[in-house]
């Protein structure tokens, strides 16, 4: 009976050609969810329609086109890197730390629930104490840009926390918390003030921080007016006034609960007055 013979040479040369394929998809994979997690995916998508464009030229033979891509790929790798460069910087801290290979798991309902009572236990505290507050609840786009503003915490949510952040006359009570699934991640951010003309002008700058933020995001943006003690919730570029403690935990749960991720229930909340 014949024996059957192996190739170790090109089964080894099959395994390393496998293992490098693995390995450079999990490092795209990384990078891709590291520029998530900023407003540099939206950058990232402008190159993407460049390399489109060169392989178009490329294929229909567009001479004129073809030239400019390809002047735009011979200065783009300096570009990227002075575009890209808080981006790059975080990729090697979060390399040196350990984390760039860590597991980025979802937030389950539990702890949404937690979440969000701890939250609304807070806002309700600061409201009934004429206290003023903007709490950020980040979602799918990233805010690592506006979390470097601030002063890192990364301390686990709970109501006492939030609280004590915004006590008047604290370091850190003037400016936005921003929370990251169940995490403080940074307090006193500073978050892009909205330009809509349309906005009231009894509007304070924490209104006008949590509508910016929602109208350059999907976050939300829980505020609490030290000078009538309503709370609203700005999302998608709107503001939602002075909704009431029953109203606030049922639509952060319908709005941050995983297995509902639409967020067209917003649009039915009945507009109040914040004064």
């Amino acid at each position: 009976m014949d024996r059957i013979q192996i190739d170790w040479g090109n089964f080894t040369q099959y395994v390393s050609v496998i293992i490098d394929i693995l390995l450079v998809s999990y490092v795209i994979y990384k990078l891709i969810m590291l520029l998530r997690g900023t407003r540099a995916i939206q950058l990232l998508k402008g190159i993407m329609v460049i390399v489109v464009a060169w392989l178009a030229s490329t294929f229909l033979e567009l001479r004129t086109l073809q030239w400019l891509m390809s002047q735009a790929f011979t200065y783009g790798v300096l570009a990227i890197i002075i575009i890209f460069q808080p981006e790059l910087r975080r990729a090697l801290e979060q390399l040196g730390r350990g984390r760039f290979f860590s597991r980025t798991g979802s937030v389950d309902e539990q702890a949404v629930s937690r979440l969000v009572n701890e939250v609304n236990k807070a806002a309700q505290y600061m409201a009934k104490r004429r206290i003023g507050g903007l709490i950020v609840i980040e979602r799918n786009t990233g805010l690592s840009d506006y979390i470097e503003t601030g002063t890192e915490i990364e301390g686990k949510v709970s109501s006492e926390l939030l609280i004590n952040i915004f006590i008047p006359n604290t370091p850190l009570h003037d400016g936005a918390v921003i929370i990251r699934k169940n995490m403080v991640m940074a307090a006193g951010c500073y978050l892009p003030l909205s330009e809509n003309p349309t906005i009231d002008r009894d509007l304070g700058t924490r209104h006008r921080a949590a509508i910016g933020m929602s109208e350059v995001s999907d976050a939300l943006s829980v505020v609490i007016s030290e000078e009538t003690g309503n709370v609203s919730i700005a999302v998608n570029g709107e503001l939602k006034r002075g909704l009431s403690e029953e109203e606030v935990r049922e639509f952060l749960m319908q709005e941050l609960r995983p297995s509902e991720k639409s967020q067209s229930g917003f649009w039915n909340w009945k507009v109040k007055n914040d004064g």
